[in-house]
């Protein structure tokens, strides 16, 4: 067509850092949410977890679209591999430190950016994937992990801020988390035939290793500081919302 020029690998790199860019939005909130307490931490970590759960789910859907096989085994490997991560935190005699937070609290909030990272990378492979099938394609999916990047960015501030983090360094850890987004848009972009049928393994990764997070971190926590049918309450109605807020950005 006239007028439309070939997309460059700077222009893709850009778009990518735009979604990366727009996960600390999720932040926002806090701003105007002063003197949070641990009373407020079962809460959080139930939002959390819904927003997590129903984003898992959603991805394990996308990824069934490519190859049932590859996102099962993908999904097998993720839960495997954060296990075995939780294993090596537990057992490491020096003390964790991230955020200045206490050691437990900072295991947690550790364990959760850095599902979160893994997460970003399957997005920024959809990202460089899509634009090699077409400007239109690529802006479209660009804009749809834009704003799906938002609560992801709430879900890591939910469970940063209740534990001492300030609301702007919780922006800039939801920004981190998304750093490969732009970091992998560039080679899946040049390499588009090569990455496609990884697509799935990743997807599956990031939604095994989110669904243990959910169940093996977040809810536990809530549980301990919210009344199970308050909590459950919580996650039914952010699983819905998650799942409503996908539906209408695709």
């Amino acid at each position: 067509m006239s007028g439309v020029h070939p997309t460059t690998t700077v222009e893709v790199f850009l778009f990518a850092l735009l979604t990366a860019i727009a996960t600390g939005i999720g932040a926002i909130p806090f701003v105007f949410v002063k003197n949070l307490t641990r009373r407020w931490l079962g809460a959080s970590n139930a939002v959390a977890a819904g927003l997590m759960l129903a984003a898992s789910f959603g991805l394990l859907y996308e990824g069934v679209g490519y190859g049932l096989a590859r996102t099962l085994a993908g999904s097998l490997t993720g839960l495997a591999f954060i296990v075995l991560v939780r294993k090596l935190l537990q057992r490491d005699e020096h003390p964790v430190l991230f955020a200045q937070m206490s050691d437990m609290d900072a295991s947690k909030a550790l364990l959760i950016v850095g599902v979160m990272t893994m997460h970003s990378f399957t997005e920024g492979v959809g990202v460089g994937v899509s634009f090699g099938g077409g400007v239109g394609l690529g802006l479209f999916i660009t804009l749809a992990i834009a704003v799906h990047n938002i609560p992801e960015g709430l879900a890591i501030s939910l469970v940063l801020v209740p534990r001492g983090v300030s609301w702007s360094r919780a922006a800039l850890w939801s920004v981190f988390s998304s750093v490969p987004q732009p970091l992998m848009a560039v080679p899946a972009f040049v390499f588009v035939e090569t990455f496609r049928p990884l697509l799935p393994y990743g997807l599956g990764f990031a939604a095994g290793a989110m669904i243990w997070m959910v169940f093996s971190e977040l809810l536990p926590d809530a549980l301990e500081e919210a009344s199970s049918n308050l909590v459950a309450v919580i996650v039914t109605l952010s699983v819905l919302a998650m799942v409503a807020f996908q539906v209408l950005i695709r």
